[in-house]
């Protein structure tokens, strides 16, 4: 056996190598983006080099190892030097030359030792490097083992048994008094030693025995593992390749005209008729009614004219097509429609998130690079994107047509997301945005971050044209290691002025897919039920999940709208990324079901008409996170803001800039100086707990807590004073969060 020696040098650290095989110090290990590197405790032995996060580790937690017979070596500037073996690399930094000078060549060193005992093993006949054990081969190894410690454990046990005789003789022979007898006592306790020495020898052979047998097993399995491990790296690349030829084809098959689904749908020639060609078939929806919507032809549709003129004549003047020309409905006056191109900067999300497993989004550290320049709060704002829906629902008589356009308007607050997988920054506690719209569109919009764990945020928004909104959404997220879940959970509430509709609804939870390989990409899916809390109107909408082997379209949508005694009105499709359609139902009839006791309903309806389509993305919005019109001027700096504005914080400013290191330098301050108030915050409390005194929590800037008189729900809303704050330029209550 060929014994690996390392000479021996002082220590970088000022700590004693305890033997000549053995070297440890302080270096400095590169750990992610986040933190850069850190200081870590470093063991060179047995041709292995590990290090743990200080000395005490050492009894019992190894944060990582690489084996020194298969290294490369790789010195780079001052004080660098790179280790890369079987795809892992380390990336060090010693204190100064001199220590970096003595590592690499106690480096070098234990490398040509280590690669000196692996050619040694195989020239003794030891399998290859790449062979693995036959399963014989490591039971009959184990079982070896076994029998060896069994020796050691009799050795053990006679050694204690002899050893407690001899003592016992040794005191006998103590005590003896009478001369005459010391002979024969000494007889017995040279008897006894003979028996302790045997035992002793036998224990020595045993151990050296035990030892030789486990060495030559071991640097069998450490090439076992060692090919593992390459087996391994190897297997990971290939699945990384084939995830993004799979993820290629998917995106392929998305974007090609699906021909084959709709050939399948047509009605073979010569069985058509007036009343079967247009046809069109929805799935059944979930825990709903399923239906089937036949539009009506010309000739039933001139028929049924004189019973639903008077319903649908104030339909076609609120959805005219010239509503429906977004081509310059949403004009930008002074409001810049640029920002500075995304930088190209690559870094692996699974590298930072493969720890994070289970954990909430929230709580994990983050660089900018995963970020958008935007925060939570301005995202929540640009569910206005499409204000001018309700301006229009506002104007509506029927509550049924005015439910159809709340529902549109719901659907189109996630048509800005189907590009966006950018992380908006979540707001600190007390952060604010303002949204001042008046001049263009007639609202205002103030949001405010009331809760830090969980986040939280109430929004207020007032418009001149008839409407009031208001929501407080808790973010609730999850990350499963191949996607995030984000779930908002609070309601939104949106009431008319002239009617008094109060319309209530939640929202849908989001999914990020992707996350270890591929483009990452976004859907929404699940079930959004909007209320008229004054007539109990009611509207399910079914986001349907993305399947790779569902035939219906990507991001599809459904609804159908009923009255309070369950009858329906209008039924609602399209998809949320593009376009939502209603059509009016004339008739309704049920017809046999798929399966054994349930029914499908048969609605005829009118032509569809187009209620909402999405505004085209402005030039060269795939290098500005592929942000809308309203997104790009959300950040835009103005002047009279509140001092806790999103607007104002220095982070986001600089990623928007495209300074990201100094982004992510600001960003840990503003984390660090957040979490130090609130230990600040919890002492407090804690010495007023002991004292008897009551503990005050936080309470919001601008919100407070109410019921709600109509649905009884307790919710953050809008308390007022923020405008006239600003009227005033007085923002002396305002804390200093930046």
């Amino acid at each position: 056996m060929t014994e690996l020696v390392v000479r021996t040098l002082p220590s970088p650290s000022g700590v004693q190598s305890p033997g000549p095989d053995t070297y440890k110090g302080w270096l400095f290990k590169w750990t992610n983006y986040l933190k850069g590197y850190q200081r870590r405790w470093f063991v060179l032995s047995n041709g292995l080099l590990s290090y743990y996060r200080t000395q005490a580790e050492m009894a019992h937690t190894c944060r990582g190892t690489i084996t020194l017979a298969t290294v490369h070596i790789e010195v780079g500037d001052t004080c660098h030097f790179v280790l890369t073996s079987g795809g892992r690399s380390y990336h060090l930094k010693a204190g100064s030359e001199g220590e970096s000078q003595r590592w690499v060549s106690a480096l070098q060193q234990a490398k040509a030792n280590a690669t000196q005992m692996l050619h040694h093993s195989d020239d003794s006949g030891d399998e290859g490097p790449l062979a693995q054990p036959d399963r014989a081969l490591i039971q009959g190894a184990l079982k070896t083992l076994a029998s060896k410690l069994d020796d050691l454990s009799t050795c053990n046990e006679l050694i204690g048994k002899h050893g407690a005789a001899l003592q016992r003789s040794l005191s006998e022979l103590e005590d003896l008094r009478a001369p005459t007898d010391g002979a024969d006592k000494l007889k017995t306790v040279n008897e006894r030693a003979t028996l302790f020495r045997i035992t002793s020898n036998a224990m020595i052979n045993a151990c050296q025995d035990f030892v030789d047998l486990a060495e030559a097993h071991s640097r069998r399995w450490q090439r076992s593992l060692q090919y593992e491990r390459e087996q391994r790296h190897h297997l990971e690349e290939t699945i990384e390749q084939l995830a993004k030829q799979h993820n290629s084809l998917e995106r392929a098959w998305r974007e090609s005209p699906s021909t084959h689904n709709q050939g399948s749908e047509r009605t073979p020639e010569g069985e058509s008729s007036e009343e079967n060609d247009d046809i069109e078939f929805f799935d059944a929806m979930e825990d709903s009614q399923a239906f089937i919507t036949v539009p009506v032809n010309d000739q039933l549709q001139h028929r049924h004219l004189s019973s639903t003129q008077s319903v649908s004549g104030s339909l076609s003047s609120n959805w005219s097509q010239e509503d429906n020309d977004n081509s310059g409905m949403y004009l930008r006056r002074g409001r810049r429609c640029r920002i500075p191109d995304k930088p190209n900067y690559s870094l692996n999300l699974w590298s930072i998130m493969k720890n994070c497993i289970g954990k909430e989004l929230s709580k994990i550290p983050m660089p900018v690079n995963f970020n958008e320049p935007l925060s939570m709060l301005q995202r929540l704002s640009e569910d206005l994107e499409y204000s001018e829906l309700l301006d229009r629902a506002a104007r509506c008589e029927s509550s049924l047509e005015q439910m159809c356009l709340v529902a549109a308007f719901s659907i189109s607050s996630y048509s800005t997301t189907i590009n966006r997988t950018g992380k908006p920054f979540n707001p600190l506690l007390g952060e604010t945005y303002e949204l001042d719209r008046l001049e263009e569109y007639g609202y205002r919009s103030i949001c405010e971050q009331i809760s830090h764990h969980p986040p939280a945020a109430a929004h207020h928004v007032i418009s001149q044209r008839g409407w009031t909104l208001w929501q407080e959404i808790t973010i609730d997220s999850k990350f499963r290691g191949k996607y995030i879940s984000i779930m908002p959970l609070g309601s939104i509430h949106l009431k008319f002025n002239a009617t008094g509709n109060h319309y209530v609804w939640s929202k849908v939870t989001s999914t990020v897919h992707n996350i270890i390989v591929g483009k990452l990409w976004i859907d929404q899916s699940g079930d959004i039920i909007i209320v008229n809390q004054r007539t109990k109107d009611t509207c399910h909408l079914k986001f349907s999940p993305y399947s790779y082997f569902s035939r219906d379209v990507p991001r599809k949508v459904t609804g159908v709208v009923t009255d309070s005694e369950g009858s329906a009105h209008y039924i609602l499709s399209g998809t949320w990324d593009d376009k939502i359609e209603s059509a009016k139902i004339i008739e309704s009839s049920h017809g046999c079901g798929e399966t054994e006791g349930k029914q499908k309903t048969v609605y005829q309806t009118l032509p569809p008409k187009l209620l909402w389509k999405k505004y085209l993305l402005p030039e060269n919005a795939e290098n500005m996170y592929y942000f809308s019109s309203l997104a790009l001027s959300l950040n835009e700096p103005e002047d009279g803001v509140a001092p806790t504005d999103s607007r104002l914080r220095p982070d986001q400013r600089m990623m928007e800039a495209g300074l990201w290191d100094e982004a992510n330098t600001e960003k840990q301050r503003l984390e660090e100086r957040q979490r130090l108030e609130r230990r600040k915050k919890e002492a407090q409390a804690n010495l007023a707990l002991e004292e008897g005194r009551v503990v005050e929590s936080y309470h919001p800037q601008w919100f407070h807590k109410k019921t709600d008189s109509e649905t009884g729900d307790s919710s953050y809303v809008y308390r007022g004073g923020y405008w006239e704050a600003k009227e005033r330029q007085d923002w002396n209550q305002c804390p200093a969060i930046f």
